[in-house]
């Protein structure tokens, strides 16, 4: 059986660190999930008008996580929270590529920001700033390193996610401060930390479509394993 090819997002840095000249980057990890799982990785560069032409080379697409926020103006809102950092080259790609894939009916999963950005473009709306609106909200940016987990998550009974992970509750690794606020239109909630943050998505419609607001790709637990499993799965031909 053939490796799919899997798509995976890269974040964008301007000049400076780790060269002189503006730079891509991506965590090997990343990389080294999708291998694990029998995929085969394929980075995309931030070209918006070559999104149709990468989605006929690839069989699956995962939206990457990083340190910056989707535009508030994308959901809708009328306000900006100060905290608000974007990338939107990086984010005019991300939707043009995830829209196309959606499209398709190509598997997609969102790990993090990319979780956020799956929701809005699936028509739903995000918290710009977890701890200015949500009460009594955990530590979402965790302090311990990424490789452990921070806090706990319920995973709802029923869902894609729940038989994909085989469990009702997930200690998971957290790095956020922002979160989804209303899941788009037909949109399930499928986890949920304790201080009530959304902490997965998924549109059951489709073929995979899945959303998780964690770092699965650090393969801290099986349940981690076999998200990307059951993506891999999904998007062989």
């Amino acid at each position: 059986m053939a490796s799919p090819v899997i798509g995976l997002t890269l974040d964008h840095e301007p000049p400076g660190g780790w060269s002189k000249f503006p730079w891509y980057a991506i965590r090997e990890n990343y990389c080294n999930a999708v291998r694990h799982a029998g995929g085969l990785p394929m980075l995309l560069p931030h070209e918006p008008d070559a999104a149709e032409l990468y989605l006929e080379r690839i069989d699956g697409l995962i939206v990457t996580g990083g340190g910056f926020d989707v535009d508030p103006a994308l959901f809708g809102a009328k306000t900006r929270h100060p905290t608000v950092t974007t990338k939107d080259r990086r984010t005019a790609f991300e939707l043009a590529v995830t829209r196309g894939a959606l499209a398709r009916d190509m598997p997609v999963l969102g790990i993090c920001g990319g979780q956020q950005l799956l929701n809005v473009a699936l028509g739903g709306t995000l918290i710009q700033h977890i701890p200015d609106e949500v009460p009594g909200a955990l530590r979402h940016r965790q302090e311990n390193p990424r490789d452990e987990p921070g806090h706990d998550v319920r995973i709802v009974a029923g869902t894609i996610l729940h038989r994909i992970a085989g469990a009702d509750c997930l200690a998971v690794n957290s790095a956020h401060h922002q979160a989804v606020k209303a899941a788009g239109p037909g949109v399930v909630i499928d986890a949920v930390a304790i201080d009530g943050v959304v902490e997965g998505v998924e549109d059951p419609r489709r073929r995979f479509c899945l959303g998780v607001q964690w770092h699965p790709e650090f393969e801290i637990n099986e349940a981690d394993r076999r998200i990307f499993r059951s993506f891999i799965g999904a998007a062989v031909k």
